[in-house]
């Protein structure tokens, strides 16, 4: 099964080998049962946030965001919208900086929202401000070729 790729669920986050080709079929995780794919952006903690970048084989977008920020409420509309057109192929993450500073203070989140796409557990690229979902998309796209 060297086309199988690992997805980690976005409920227990176990991580799953799911063949390259099967990905959009919906699948469940094998820990928890829920579906691996929901058309929606994920929230996520510290333990969370680390295992899907240290183990997805898709890309991951995260939006750090906050629940004083109107531009972050604002975009969040857009940000699951973006989540419908892009899983299974790319996962949607959403940080809370409130309650999640470790993690912002560790990739120097300085304004809000700010979307960064991670593939192979590195950072590709990073943008700041509120986006429709039509740019977050092609953005996405963009970037990962």
């Amino acid at each position: 099964m060297s086309d199988a790729k690992h997805v980690v669920c976005p409920h227990c986050s176990g991580i799953n080998r799911v063949p390259a080709d099967r990905l959009g079929a919906g699948g469940k995780c094998g820990r928890c049962k829920q579906p691996l794919f929901s058309a929606s952006p994920a929230e996520v903690g510290d333990a969370a946030f680390r295992a899907h970048l240290a183990r997805n084989d898709i890309p991951v977008l995260v939006d750090f965001w906050a629940p004083w920020c109107g531009p972050c409420r604002m975009m969040a509309p857009a940000f699951a919208e973006a989540a419908r057109q892009l899983e299974p192929n790319v996962r949607l993450l959403k940080v809370n900086t409130e309650e999640q500073q470790a993690i912002a203070a560790q990739f120097g989140i300085r304004s809000i929202p700010t979307m960064a796409l991670f593939a192979r557990g590195g950072e590709v690229q990073r943008v700041s401000g509120a986006m429709d979902a039509r740019s977050i998309v092609a953005w996405v796209r963009q970037h990962l070729g």
